[in-house]
């Protein structure tokens, strides 16, 4: 087998798994230490789609996005990285959850934070109106820790009702941003009265 050829057979499947989804570090180390020796030939080949390699190392995330030149291009570029909004009760818990792990940092406790599903609806509870059938209001936070998971912002565990809080929500809610959750949050509380 050439070099070319080992090349291609470690590429391939990291150009894959990040067309599909988020790379991690933790979870997928071969294909991490893959992209790492491989780093200049990813961001080459996204950049022919119209996409950027987004990289972490210190958290140990990667995910693809699309450029941000693109949309000054008059929009004859497709798009492959589809932008969706998020429902207000899906913000607010990426918000609640970037908020978690800036005070975990912040006290330099473990490197993992964790929640349980309790937690994350008596968080929620303060800023979501409140509703005269408590069952709804709980199905609907539910859902939002649900999408959350979809979206990879939480990772359930094997303790039943326990998530990790996976830190590429920070690349969602920047540190720009987490300067005025604070503010944030008291809107959202106010939206709730």
């Amino acid at each position: 087998m050439s070099m070319d050829d080992t090349t291609q057979t470690q590429l391939t499947p990291v150009l894959v798994h990040l067309m599909k989804s988020v790379l991690y570090r933790d979870t997928h180390g071969a294909l991490w230490q893959n992209l790492a020796l491989l780093e200049a030939r990813v961001r080459d080949y996204v950049a022919v789609l119209g996409l950027e390699l987004w990289l972490d190392e210190a958290e140990g995330y990667a995910f693809l996005k699309q450029r941000p030149g693109d949309d000054a291009d008059g929009g004859d570029t497709p798009k492959l990285v589809a932008r969706r909004p998020l429902s207000y009760p899906v913000s607010l818990l990426c918000v609640l959850l970037r908020k978690r792990l800036a005070e975990a940092d912040h006290g330099g406790g473990d490197v993992k934070t964790v929640v349980t599903r309790d937690d994350l609806h008596l968080a929620m509870r303060v800023y979501l109106k409140p509703l005269a059938n408590e069952a709804r209001q709980a199905e609907q936070m539910d859902t939002a820790i649900n999408k959350t998971v979809e979206l990879g912002f939480l990772k359930p565990l094997a303790e039943a009702q326990h998530f990790e809080v996976r830190r590429i929500v920070k690349a969602l809610v920047d540190a720009d941003w987490l300067v005025d959750v604070n503010e944030k949050l008291e809107v959202y509380r106010r939206h709730a009265e």
